[in-house]
């Protein structure tokens, strides 16, 4: 093909790069599968180990599966004293993605399958990152607010574990239910600009770590994974109800981008924000923060009236991670946690079937510019 008929697709929208089995996003009629499942089906009955295993095995696993499933990962939470220490070296003011992104690279250098791509090491290493990234999070908290670092309770799931680890105290079963519905929600979402980062590197056949790495990088961005840190920031600086709709008409005047609101693929409403809408108005609540919530529907209403487009998942999650007590700066790291689940998933999806993900480009600039050497340039 010539340069004049290439054809130039911005943000390659719509270009097919990619055959899944793990997660399909139906923008048209506002659903997301994970294995065929829709995840309204399964989205608040499940636990985060029960996700995991169906992205890697293409099924839900049964109850004793599930346990020793959870059992090994707990096992693995656990993180190595050298990537301990790297966090205790880290600036106070750093970012969590971008320490957990470096954390994750030295996890690779110390990994004992560290250059086995084979599918047996990739699944030991995806069992690691998995149990292992939310530590890194917690554990980062916990450094810079000068307190003890906690070890993760064999008896607790990922996502009870998180909290207990991060807070010092174990989730109650309302925040149990919250954090794992968060984290099953977050955990894949099609061909998304993280998991195609790390299809790409993989494609290359490079190692899991580098892979994931990668895709932590493309998720720090505000226009995907970052959104949520900027929803409760704004959420906070309008502070009260009566102030919603000065502060967003104003916005809107402004043509701001409101952040959590409208989807590349959603044409209708994002379905994981229907579930995470309910847990931000029972979480505020029983802290004691139910204006947060009220201000959050307050703008969802408004956006939606004057623009006719949608919250999110970054949205909602915004404030039911505040009501787990979790800091804003470390909501898109939550959100790594969780989708740390897929990017593995479908790192090793590329590595079965692999070819290097290699496109072409059209080139605009002048051809045959004549060179001209130093000496004669004016």
């Amino acid at each position: 093909m010539t340069n004049e008929e290439k054809t130039f697709v911005r943000g390659l929208e719509g270009v097919v790069a990619a055959e899944t089995n793990i997660s399909w996003v139906d923008g048209i009629h506002g659903k997301l599968y994970y294995w065929g499942y829709d995840i309204h089906d399964f989205a608040e009955q499940v636990c985060f180990e029960e996700v995991i295993f169906l992205l890697w095995n293409g099924r839900f696993p049964n109850r004793k599966e599930c346990e020793q499933f959870r059992i090994e990962l707990a096992s693995e939470m656990r993180l190595p004293s050298q990537v301990v220490e790297m966090l205790k070296l880290m600036p106070p003011n750093a970012h969590p993605m971008s320490v957990l992104q470096t954390a994750v690279s030295l996890l690779g250098v110390l990994d004992p399958d560290s250059g086995d791509i084979s599918p047996e090491s990739n699944r030991r290493k995806a069992k690691r990152l998995v149990a292992q990234v939310p530590t890194i999070i917690a554990d980062f908290y916990r450094v810079r607010k000068g307190q003890p670092l906690i070890s993760p309770d064999p008896h607790l799931g990922i996502a009870d574990n998180f909290l207990y680890m991060l807070r010092g105290t174990p989730p109650d079963e309302v925040e149990h239910q919250a954090m794992d519905l968060l984290m099953v929600l977050h955990a894949d979402h099609g061909l998304n600009a993280s998991t195609f980062a790390g299809r790409v590197i993989a494609s290359t056949l490079s190692d899991m770590h580098s892979a994931l790495a990668g895709a932590i990088g493309a998720l720090k961005g505000p226009l995907h994974g970052g959104a949520n840190q900027k929803v409760m920031e704004m959420i906070l600086e309008i502070g009260k109800v009566d102030m919603v709709q000065e502060y967003i008409a104003g916005m809107l005047e402004n043509k701001q981008r409101i952040m959590g609101f409208g989807h590349r693929v959603y044409r209708t409403e994002d379905p994981r924000a229907r579930h995470l809408r309910k847990y931000s108005e029972m979480l505020c609540q029983r802290r004691g923060c139910g204006e947060l919530y009220e201000i959050s529907h307050r703008i969802e209403t408004i956006v939606r009236e004057a623009k006719g487009i949608y919250p999110n998942v970054d949205f909602y999650s915004a404030t039911v991670q505040h009501a787990l007590g979790i800091p804003p700066e470390f909501f898109t790291a939550v959100f790594a946690a969780s989708r740390t689940a897929g990017w593995t998933a479908h790192i090793m999806e590329q590595y079965a079937d692999n070819r290097l993900i290699r496109p072409t480009s059209k080139y605009t600039a002048e051809l045959g510019r004549e060179f001209v050497p130093m000496d004669k340039r004016p």
